[in-house]
């Protein structure tokens, strides 16, 4: 009983310390702070009183003790997650540094596109011939667990942050699939992860195929090059798998948009500000002229969404395959003064025709069932591709540019 009315007058003494600070301060003064302070000080002084009360009651506070710093990020963070935005997000200069890695190529995990909606991980794509891949990860699927950590609500850096690690390094993943009853386990060993983004090869003596994995720097240079060698090949038609493509660059989709477009509009941005609000062209003139079918599935997501959009509104390629992710949303980093940085949302993509794209994805013309599959043969989406390709070169397509 004691120590609880002992509890009860620090917390009064606190409040009493704290508002006798802020009443004894001069107007003058108050005022100069208010202009300068992100929240109200009362409000200020809510977040003063709980550090004092953490740091005089928790139990291991004195062993732990916690750097200013560490505060001030763990408040960041809490402040973006309130707005509710998965892609909104607060990152240290250790974590920016850390996702540099990723755009240079290389780096130790398991190879898995992610996305966040409605509090949920999701798998967007497994990249192809990644632990990932080979263990049976599929678009769609919810990551519950990893390791005995139940991962619900976490954000998204701090699930990426678990399932990278070292070459030969182990990962347990529990994921929660559609159709299935019970939990998923997967075994996964981490390797060194190459970004391979394009792969061409003929089928045939006359169809061209072009997956590509992800959009990166040069993605707009590898397939113009693959289409250029395709040609040469004798290819009359071309398929341009989009298939389990969780995105990347928007400069790159705008790249391999233009090589297939006359100056049209590629996709446009809308925000609340006028300097997101943008619209992205094609350059005059286009590259090929074969006929084109674009293959997408519900692992082909943001940049793969603009290019599959962009095609289909000008009647240019015949889309074939399923919904696609629905991620369609831009962000942008601004730098913060310690090295720090935040990730904001300003924009949303709108297809040609306006079409947005985010939460909602991107219906192909032509839906069929099923899913990628290395073994071509096997391939029910890519045999009914071809199927329409050779209705486009005989100029039988009902998707024929008017």
């Amino acid at each position: 009983m004691f120590k609880r009315l002992r509890g009860v007058a620090f917390g009064l003494i606190l409040g009493v310390v704290l508002t006798g600070v802020l009443l004894g301060a001069h107007a003058s003064d108050l005022e100069d702070l208010a202009r300068f302070v992100p929240f109200k000080l009362e409000n200020l002084w809510l977040i003063k009183q709980a550090r004092a009360i953490i740091e005089t009651y928790q139990i291991d506070s004195e062993e732990k003790k916690k750097e200013e710093r560490d505060l001030v990020y763990g408040a960041m963070k809490g402040l973006v997650q309130a707005y509710g935005d998965p892609y909104t997000r607060f990152v240290s200069p250790e974590e920016l540094k850390e996702e540099e890695i990723e755009m240079e190529g290389e780096y130790g995990g398991l190879g898995i596109y992610l996305g966040h909606r409605d509090g949920k991980t999701l798998v967007i794509s497994p990249i192809e011939d990644t632990p990932a891949d080979r263990a049976g990860l599929k678009p769609g699927d919810e990551i519950v667990k990893i390791g005995e950590d139940v991962i619900i609500g976490w954000e998204s850096q701090q699930v990426v942050k678990r399932l990278r690690g070292a070459a030969g390094t182990s990962v347990i993943i529990w994921v929660r699939r559609e159709g299935e009853e019970k939990l998923l386990r997967f075994d996964l060993m981490r390797e060194n992860i190459k970004l391979v983004s394009v792969r061409s090869e003929m089928f045939e003596k006359d169809t061209g195929y072009i997956r590509l994995s992800q959009f990166k720097q040069k993605t707009g240079d590898e397939v113009r090059s693959a289409i250029v060698e395709l040609e040469e090949k004798g290819a009359k038609g071309l398929i341009l798998d989009l298939r389990n493509n969780g995105g990347g660059l928007l400069s790159a989709a705008v790249d391999v948009s233009d090589l297939f477009l006359d100056g049209s509009l590629v996709v446009g941005m809308e925000g609340r500000v006028e300097r997101a609000n943008d619209k992205l062209y094609a350059r005059p003139g286009v590259l090929t002229e074969l006929p084109l079918v674009v293959l997408i599935n519900e692992g082909s997501a943001s940049a793969s969404e603009i290019v599959a959009g962009a095609l289909m509104d000008h009647e240019r390629g015949v889309v074939v395959g399923k919904k696609s992710f629905g991620k369609g949303s831009v962000q942008t980093l601004f730098n913060l003064s310690d090295g720090s940085g935040l990730y904001v949302t300003i924009a949303r993509y709108h297809t040609p025709s306006n079409k947005v794209i985010d939460n909602i994805g991107l219906t192909p013309q032509i839906t069929v069932e099923g899913e990628y599959n290395p073994d071509r043969k096997k391939d029910v989406q890519l045999k009914r591709a071809i199927e329409e390709l050779v209705k486009l070169e005989k100029g039988t397509s009902p998707f024929l540019k008017k």
